[in-house]
């Protein structure tokens, strides 16, 4: 889901962040979570906009 005036891959490592290791495998089917690891997909292929922009205001103000 390209999101205007990001770079992808800064948006892939802030959901990575603050998400962390358990949080995204909790996220993520079992089939997704094979294909994230495998680097076939990143946060931003797998995750709704909903779910990103929710992680992303977690960290407001704190970036």
């Amino acid at each position: 889901m390209p999101i205007p005036g990001y770079d992808p891959e800064d948006i892939d490592e802030m959901l990575e962040s603050r998400l962390g290791d358990d949080e995204i495998e909790s996220k993520l089917t079992e089939s997704e979570l094979e294909r994230y690891r495998a680097g076939d997909e990143n946060l931003m292929d797998l995750l709704d906009e909903e779910e990103i922009e929710r992680v992303r205001e977690r960290g407001e103000g704190s970036d």
